[in-house]
């Protein structure tokens, strides 16, 4: 990405609210001059000037305040211009232009993000976090978006670099010393000091996951047979008749997905059609994308009831690996079975009733609970880029115990150690490409 931060750049950061308030940003080496021109004056740092804002003939635009933040305290690191104006955003958009005729360009998508990295004044993960934080959708997604704002997830990381480096000059500097008769690489020290070190990982990849569900929200696909009440299920919880719900099996053909907030967390509920070998091209079409909906989700839900549930368990054999399992007994007003819920086989079991809604808040309990509720103030917010970094660092982590345990090949270690280390670094912006920068801040809304 190239370097413009030798230009001034400017944009509406903020339409105007319920108060008629809206903001444009300016940030680069002209604001001084174009602060002073607006005002008549040079502004006072830090200080709301009321100022009447004017175009080139002289006529009124606008009044409202202008604020001046010198280099570097700011929020990009550079000279800031805020002008607050009140009214329609057709008087902002003419301000917007005064200010370009003054000598600045439009900005680009999240470029005053950008510039505040470049610049030193947040990491990659902060920044994300300032577009996670806008995009919230849910209470506790607001809450964990400002924690990583505020560093805790980059501390965490930074602390785990720091171990990692520590690790990688003790293996480096036992391969320095080929010569001498004791082997470096069998200390028990560089043992211990790996497995430490996969230890902390572990935890941080545990948090990252549960950052991630609560910036993007729980990802339920509610799987079964044909007519074991999915979408009764999904309607109980939505709190209203979303899906289509007949005696007649193979009803749904699609995935309906419904976005709902427990108590403040996230949850994407996805109907899928009901598992099972058919004829019928459009219900095939309708499985197919329910084993699609699998792969993504966070939650496989298998709805079942008490007559077969053992044969409807062969449905989860085709869930990835780290999909949460639970498995509702649907019905029991039928069966006159009252709800409860047990943990086994790796599994959370619920007995409960769609169509009465009995058993169905221990249900909503063990979804909040995979969401991230009750977290605590510490949970900050991650991305799935954030999560697959991490997971690349596990297996260069386990790449490099394997060979420190069988082969003594401290060179083979010591390069895993160097992948696990970039990769880690890819999160905070240590370590990014262009290409990967561009893909963030040109998600990012203009004017952040």
């Amino acid at each position: 990405m190239s370097d413009h931060t030798t230009e001034t750049i400017a944009a509406i950061a903020s339409a105007p609210g319920a108060a008629g308030v809206g903001v444009v940003r300016v940030s680069g080496p002209l604001v001084p001059a174009i602060a002073q021109t607006l005002l008549g004056r040079l502004p006072q740092p830090r200080h709301a000037h009321f100022a009447a804002f004017r175009d080139t003939s002289g006529a009124l635009i606008d009044r409202g305040l202008l604020l001046h933040f010198p280099a570097p305290a700011s929020y990009t690191g550079e000279h800031v211009l805020e002008l607050q104006g009140h009214g329609s955003a057709v008087l902002l958009d003419l301000l917007l232009r005064r200010v370009c005729e003054l000598g600045a360009r439009l900005a680009r998508p999240g470029e005053f993000t950008e510039r505040a990295f470049l610049n030193g004044k947040l990491d990659l993960a902060q920044a994300e976090a300032i577009a996670d934080l806008i995009a919230a959708r849910s209470q506790a997604g607001a809450r964990a978006a400002l924690q990583s704002m505020e560093g805790v997830f980059s501390r965490k990381v930074e602390a785990l670099l720091q171990a990692l480096i520590a690790l990688r000059v003790h293996i480096e500097a036992a391969i320095d010393f080929p010569e001498e008769e004791i082997d470096f690489l069998a200390d028990l020290a560089i043992t211990r000091q790996l497995e430490a070190v996969r230890a902390e990982l572990a935890e941080l990849l545990h948090e990252a996951q549960r950052g991630l569900r609560l910036n993007d929200g729980l990802r339920v696909a509610i799987i079964g047979r044909p007519n074991a009440g999915k979408s009764s299920l999904l309607n109980a919880l939505a709190g209203s008749d979303r899906a289509i719900v007949t005696p007649i099996a193979g009803t749904t053909r699609d995935v309906l997905r419904e976005s709902l907030s427990l108590d403040g967390i996230a949850l994407e509920l996805a109907d899928t059609a009901g598992l099972r070998e058919t004829d019928d091209e459009v219900e095939r079409e309708g499985v197919r994308r329910a084993h699609g909906e699998l792969q993504r989700a966070d939650v496989a839900l298998l709805v079942t009831t008490q007559v077969g549930f053992a044969d409807d368990l062969a449905l989860f054999d085709t869930v990835p690996v780290g999909v949460e399992r639970i498995v509702v007994i649907n019905k029991i007003d039928l069966d006159r079975v009252p709800p409860h819920h047990k943990q086994c086989e790796g599994m959370h079991w619920l007995w409960a009733s769609a169509k009465t809604g009995v058993g169905l808040d221990a249900l909503r309990d063990r979804l909040k609970q995979l969401a991230g509720a009750g977290s605590g103030e510490g949970a900050f917010s991650a991305r799935r880029r954030h999560v697959q970094a991490l997971e690349q660092v596990h297996a260069h982590l386990d790449h490099a115990a394997g060979v420190l345990a069988h082969s003594r090949a401290g060179e083979l270690a010591a390069e895993e150690l160097r992948h696990a280390q970039h990769a880690l670094g890819e999160i905070t912006g240590s370590y990014s490409s262009d290409d990967l920068l561009g893909a963030i801040f040109g998600s990012f809304c203009i004017g952040k």
